[in-house]
C-alpha cells in the first residue's frame, strides 16, 4: 500500500529517501536528489519531484531551518554533516522551484483538494531557504 499525502515525508517516495539517508547521512546523496529536479529540463518525474523535496527539507534543516514535522532522526543526523551551505541551499531553492513550476508533482497536485496546503508547505520551505541565507545560522549555531 502507497502512501500520500500533501506533507514532504508522508509519501513512498520520500520516505525511502529518508530512510536510505538515514543508513548513510551524506552531502553526495543531497547534491544527487536535488540536482535531479533542478537541472531537469522538461517535466521533472514524480517520484524524483517528492524526493528533490525530502532533500530540500533536509538542507534547511542543515541550515538551522528544518520543519516542525521533520521525521524522528533526521535532524541529529544532519548536525554531523559539513555541507557547503550556499551551494547545497541554491541547489535546493533551484529543486524545489523546478517542482513547485514543471514537475508530474505539481500537476497531480493541482487537481487535488490539499492543493493550496501542498503550495503552502513548499512556500515555507523556501522561505526557510532563503532565510537561511540571510542569517547564516547552522545546527550547530542554533
Amino acid at each position: 500500500m502507497s502512501t500520500w499525502s500533501h506533507y514532504t515525508f508522508d509519501n513512498d517516495a520520500a520516505a525511502d529517501f529518508a530512510e536510505e539517508f538515514l543508513e548513510n547521512p551524506n552531502e553526495a546523496m543531497l547534491y544527487e536528489a536535488l540536482a535531479t529536479a533542478a537541472e531537469e529540463e522538461g517535466t521533472v518525474a514524480l517520484d524524483d519531484a517528492h524526493v528533490a523535496l525530502a532533500a530540500a527539507e533536509i538542507v534547511a534543516a542543515v541550515l538551522g531551518k528544518p520543519a516542525a514535522d521533520l521525521p524522528p532522526g533526521l535532524l541529529p543526523a544532519v548536525v554531523h554533516l559539513d555541507a557547503d551551505g550556499e551551494d547545497l541551499r541554491e541547489l535546493a531553492e533551484e529543486a524545489v522551484q523546478a517542482v513547485l513550476e514543471r514537475s508530474e508533482l505539481q500537476a497531480a497536485r493541482a487537481t487535488g483538494e490539499e492543493y493550496a496546503s501542498w503550495q503552502q508547505l513548499q512556500q515555507d520551505l523556501l522561505a526557510r531557504l532563503q532565510d537561511a541565507d540571510t542569517d547564516g545560522a547552522t545546527p550547530d549555531e542554533a
